[in-house]
This record gives structure tokens, sequence and C-alpha cells, in this order.
């Protein structure tokens, strides 16, 4: 995955962790992530399409977790906003007849799904609530 909607997401599900009863808006939300409340917006309408946050419209309307931080995983996250393949794939047509052009392909394709596997992995083994103790954290440091 080589764009910033992973980066986005986490960050919305991040202030959305620390008010679990509130609503916040998209231009709350923005204005936190410094980008347009319409990419917001876009990435809340992904997000709740895959169960991690729930709306309500109007004026005391805004976002919020659908779970508790504690049950929403990282693997979650990455998995709604997954769109490639983690390392891309090759923009050419290796030749089939060498050696290594007619088989690269094949073997590439086995080391991303390894690699693929352990990126989930290690992201299935922290939770939202796990991601947002580094703020916790570094709020008790000032």
């Amino acid at each position: 995955m080589n764009n910033g909607r992973f980066a986005i997401s986490v960050h919305i599900l991040s202030l959305l962790a620390f008010e679990p009863e509130g609503w916040l808006s998209s231009e709350f939300l923005a204005g936190s992530i410094n980008i347009n409340p319409v990419l917001v917006r876009k990435e809340l309408g992904n997000l709740r399409a895959h169960g991690l946050v729930i709306s309500k419209e109007g004026k005391t309307g805004g976002s919020k977790l659908a779970r508790s931080a504690e049950s929403i995983f990282m693997s979650e996250i990455y998995d709604a906003v997954r769109q490639n393949d983690l390392l891309g794939k090759s923009i050419n047509s290796p030749n089939p007849e060498c050696n290594v052009g007619r088989q690269i392909n094949d073997y590439l394709g086995d080391l991303y799904t390894e690699a693929e596997l352990a990126l989930r992995s290690v992201l299935g083994k922290k939770s939202l609530a796990d991601f947002c103790q580094n703020f916790e954290s570094e709020h008790t440091k000032n």
C-alpha cells in the first residue's frame, strides 16, 4: 500500500478513540490532519462501510467509533484502505525467453505474499487502543 489512506484513517480513528462518547465533526478531524474535510468525509464513508465508525448527520452530528478501540485492530484498518499490492507490481512484461524474465513475476508474487502476511500479522497484534497509548504517554511527559 503506497498511499496515505492508512495514515489518514489511523489519524481519524485515533482522534475518535480519545472521544469515545462524543461525535466529532469532519471539520474538526480535518483540522487535526490538516487536509480538506471532503477527504475526511470520504475516508469516514469507507471506515463506516467496514464497520469501524458510525456517523450521524445534523448540527450535533459527527462520527465516533463503532466499537471500542480495544476491539479494533490495525490489520482491520489496513484491510479497509488496502487498494494495491503492498510492494506493487511490475509495470513491464519480462522477456519470456529469459530464464529470469519468465519466472520473476511468480517469485515476486510469492515474496509479496510472504511480506503481506508478515505485515498483517504484526498489525493484527496491535489494537487501536494500543496504538493510542503512544499519545497518552506523550501527554504525561509534558
